[in-house]
C-alpha cells in the first residue's frame, strides 16, 4: 500500500479519535443533561444513557485502534501474521459490543415509550448496520487466514 495513503489514513483515524474523545467527554454528558432538564419523567435515564453512549465510543476508538495498527503491519509488510489476526479480532468485539449497547439502548428506550419512530428506526438500523459489518469482518478475517496461509505455503516453497 502507498505510504501516503498510510498515512493519510493515519491522519484521519488520529483527528477522529481526537473527536471521539471530546464527544465522550463533553458533548455526550451537555446533550443528555438538557434532554433530563426538557423531559423530567425521563431524567433516570440520563447515567444509563452517557455510560451506554461511552460504551459505544470505547468501541469505536478501540476498532480504530487496530485499523491504526493493521496499517503499521500492512506498511511493514508484515499484515499476513498471526498478530494481524488479534487486531481483526477486537474489531469484531468491538463491533458485536457496540451492537448489542444499540440494540440495549432500543429496548430500554423503547419500554420507557420516549422511543419516536425516527429514533426507533434509526435504532433498528443501527443494529442492522452492526450486524452486517460483524459479518463483513468474519468474512475479511477469513480472507485474511487465507492470504496468510498461501504466503506461508509460498515461502515454503521458494
Amino acid at each position: 500500500m502507498n505510504r501516503i495513503t498510510i498515512v493519510s489514513l493515519k491522519a484521519l483515524i488520529a483527528v477522529l479519535l481526537a473527536l471521539l474523545v471530546l464527544c465522550q467527554v463533553a458533548v455526550v454528558p451537555a446533550i443528555a443533561s438538557q434532554m433530563a432538564d426538557r423531559i423530567p419523567p425521563l431524567a433516570y435515564l440520563l447515567w444509563p444513557g452517557v455510560i451506554a453512549a461511552a460504551v459505544f465510543v470505547l468501541c469505536l476508538q478501540a476498532a480504530l485502534v487496530c485499523v491504526w495498527r493493521l496499517l503499521t503491519l500492512t506498511r511493514e509488510g508484515e499484515i499476513f501474521n498471526a498478530r494481524a489476526f488479534w487486531y481483526v479480532d477486537v474489531i469484531l468485539v468491538a463491533i458485536v459490543i457496540a451492537t448489542v449497547v444499540v440494540l440495549g439502548s432500543l429496548v430500554v428506550i423503547t419500554s420507557a415509550q420516549a422511543a419516536t419512530p425516527s429514533i426507533a428506526l434509526l435504532g433498528v438500523l443501527g443494529v442492522v448496520v452492526g450486524s452486517l459489518l460483524a459479518l463483513l469482518v468474519v468474512v475479511l478475517r477469513g480472507l485474511l487466514r487465507k492470504a496468510t496461509q498461501l504466503e506461508n505455503d509460498l515461502a515454503e516453497v521458494v
